[in-house]
């Protein structure tokens, strides 16, 4: 299985996030050929080869034409991403990290989440910064990510609300459920960005997972810290298929919605960071006909989800508990057929499955069954 650890010794920011990963091997045109398909402009891209206490890494730049860059809501860069022609992948890792750092943003203002301004984070090159993660990762095309524990931090950092403890408010929030250590000195070690980065795509949190290393990136800071390089460290390695993994199953027992609104809980669900939602016909009390919602979950996204769960659920209420699940590795390919080229997912050893999203677009454009292009694609692609 094709795993990335964030071994995050001296912090994490989104600059340092995006030179980790050109180090460990993305060329910098990928990222820069992504990002120009998001509606603005004003902006060019560069890396440097910087040291830090003697150790060699890679340091992001974007350099802005303009140093006043417009705020903007959450709203507005959802609306940015979901209106480009940013590849889907790459659209929804961008946005599941733009909602973590909204709601954590809304929570600590006590705005819901459409009504969120950001700040600094609204600022292009701060968009850059998460986005270009977003197209990096989807390059690499890692299986499963695991992050250390992070540094806390100490001290105080001037924001746009002016003098703030450190880590911020934000931070804070986003920090929870994710391991923290206090050994390190003084001063702001993560930002909203990189905070907002591993919350939402992190699979698990804890030391370095066994593997077999293959690549290490180095990505650097700006910040100078007298106890230590401010380096973000990214390995790349493969391990061993069918690991097991840390999940949560969230569960309930609904007896009073329409078919439709489960449909809308199920969206809702799947796009706040669920890795899968089941809905089973039950038999309840008092004889009643209900459904029991099931839903598999990352540990970090269970604020999020429960949220989702009893705001968009008639539900009082849930339970939820810990489980391990195994999976066999798995990866995308694109592959050319006599019907364009398509996605399709390589499972195991050599079991083959079309991406449903581009077969349904073909099978739209060209008046097809579905069932019909699945079969052409599954007999053109499969290599034994």
């Amino acid at each position: 299985m094709k795993t990335l650890y964030f071994d995050a010794f001296a912090g994490i920011s989104g600059d340092m996030t995006v030179g980790a990963l050109l180090d460990l091997g993305v060329p910098l045109e990928v990222v820069q050929e992504g990002l120009s398909l998001l509606p603005f402009t004003g902006y060019r891209l560069a890396t440097v080869e910087v040291k830090k206490h003697g150790v060699s890494g890679t340091h992001f730049q974007v350099h802005l034409e303009e140093a006043d860059q417009p705020h903007r809501h959450y709203g507005d860069i959802v609306s940015l991403i979901e209106n480009s022609s940013l590849n889907a992948q790459v659209k929804e890792l961008s946005l599941r990290i733009f909602r973590r750092l909204g709601e954590a943003e809304g929570k600590v203002h006590g705005v819901p989440l459409e009504r969120v301004h950001f700040h600094e984070v609204g600022a292009v090159d701060s968009i850059v910064d998460i986005v270009g993660t977003a197209i990096a990762l989807d390059w690499l095309r890692f299986e499963k990510i695991v992050c250390s524990p992070l540094p806390y931090g100490s001290g105080f950092v001037e924001t746009a609300h002016g003098r703030l403890p450190v880590p911020p408010p934000a931070v804070a929030e986003l920090l929870r459920e994710i391991p923290v250590h206090g050994n390190i000195g003084p001063g702001e070690r993560v930002t909203p960005t990189g905070a907002a980065i591993v919350a939402a795509l992190a699979d698990s949190f804890g030391p370095a997972p066994e593997m077999r290393i293959e690549k290490i990136g180095y990505g650097a800071g700006t910040k100078e810290f007298p106890d230590l390089p401010n380096l973000l460290r990214v390995v790349a390695g493969e391990s061993a298929a069918g690991t097991g993994e840390e999940i949560l199953v969230l569960e309930c027992h609904i007896d009073d919605m329409t078919p439709e609104a489960f449909g809308f809980l199920m969206e809702r669900l799947l796009a706040a960071g669920a890795l899968d939602v089941g809905l089973v016909p039950m038999q309840m009390k008092k004889n009643r006909p209900g459904t029991r919602v099931t839903v598999i979950a990352r540990p970090t996204d269970l604020d999020t989800l429960s949220g989702v769960i009893l705001s968009e659920s008639t539900s009082i209420g849930f339970r939820y508990y810990p489980a391990r699940r195994m999976t066999l590795p798995r990866h995308s390919e694109t592959r050319e057929t006599s019907l364009g080229p398509v996605r399709v997912k390589i499972i195991g050893a050599g079991r083959l499955s079309p991406e449903y999203e581009d077969c349904r677009k073909i099978a739209l454009e060209r008046k097809m069954p579905l069932i019909e292009v699945f079969r052409i694609v599954e007999r053109e692609t499969w290599r034994p």
